[in-house]
């Protein structure tokens, strides 16, 4: 599941190796919604994505006002979703997808953002590459 994922959360980026939490392995589609325990629906998670994103399938987008589905990581590519601020602190969601899974997932913690500061200062932030995504 790490390897898949290159050692970061599938949703917020956060990589393993810097993570002050351990990772969860998450149903993508809860159970609770249909979901099974196929690795097609099991995604590598921070404990802060985890935790809000909960049982959560959709939520609203902030920008539209309307319901749209959370990020789905082995259905969609990252790169179509979200994209990092000029300095690589935020995650900015640039469809209602994105948007609203950002905003469920709460992807820009304070401490999220400070990390990735001084990742990036350090040079160990963004990750070299994404997990695998279509």
């Amino acid at each position: 599941m790490i390897e898949r994922a290159h050692g970061c959360c599938e949703y917020c980026l956060c990589q393993v190796d810097f993570a002050t939490h351990s990772f969860s392995v998450e149903h993508i589609v809860p159970i609770s919604h249909g979901g099974t325990n196929s690795l097609e629906n099991l995604a590598l998670a921070c404990q802060g994505c985890n935790s809000h994103k909960y049982t959560k399938r959709e939520t609203l987008d902030p920008v539209e006002q309307t319901i749209a589905p959370l990020y789905h990581p082995r259905q969609q590519r990252w790169q179509e979703h979200f994209r990092w601020s000029p300095d690589y602190t935020v995650i900015i969601g640039t469809t209602p997808t994105g948007r609203a899974t950002v905003e469920a997932l709460q992807m820009n913690r304070p401490g999220l953002v400070n990390l990735r500061r001084v990742l990036y200062a350090l040079g160990e932030h963004p990750p070299n590459s994404l997990p695998d995504m279509q």
